[in-house]
């Protein structure tokens, strides 16, 4: 390299010597979160999570009320609404994500509710109100003991939606935004 090469230059200088390359691309990680297998993978997790979290929580309102209402954080009057709503957003983006009908869109709504069970989860941790996420179980089994248990399945479950909303490549196994049947072309409009 000589001293009038741009920083664009060596770095691609840096990673072609530090990492081998291949037909595809310089970083196997990369390649890896880039294929679309992996994003289709990540999306059906995503989807099946928030389906199976939703169905306990559909099945047992009052139940998941208290849970709501032990977080400490809503007014009683909207504790109801928040017990009969969630479940039935979790479910329907769960089943979007899972058919890959308008999985931009899906996903960007599972961020904001995983941003805001995060926020709630955090609040509490902070307060040090042992209570129960309520996440997998209306039960009442499933209390705060730490941090690593209660906060980093949303975290990761977060990590794995920006990676579906940042993905550019065609998106396998979709239904067509038309209405069609399955087709690997889902983001006609973008969404």
């Amino acid at each position: 390299m000589t001293p009038g090469d741009s920083a664009d230059d060596l770095q691609r200088v840096f990673i072609h010597e530090t990492f081998p390359t291949s037909t595809i691309g310089y970083i196997p990680v990369a390649n890896f979160l880039k294929h679309p297998a992996t994003e289709t993978a990540l999306r059906w997790l995503l989807g099946l999570t928030f389906v199976y979290s939703s169905l306990h929580k559909i099945a047992a309102p009052a139940d998941f009320a208290k849970i709501v209402y032990g977080y400490l954080l809503f007014p009683d009057a909207a504790i109801n609404l928040i017990a009969i709503m969630v479940p039935y957003f979790e479910l329907v983006t769960g089943t979007a994500l899972l058919l890959g009908l308008y999985p931009r869109a899906a996903v960007l709504i599972t961020l904001v509710m995983l941003a805001g069970f995060m926020i709630a989860i955090s609040i509490n941790l902070i307060r040090g109100v042992e209570f129960d996420c309520g996440c997998f179980s209306t039960t009442g089994d499933n209390r705060s003991a730490s941090v690593w248990q209660t906060l980093m399945p949303d975290i990761l479950l977060f990590m794995m939606g920006l990676q579906v909303l940042f993905y550019r490549g065609r998106r396998k196994w979709c239904i067509r935004q038309t209405g069609g049947l399955l087709s690997n072309r889902s983001d006609e409009l973008g969404f």
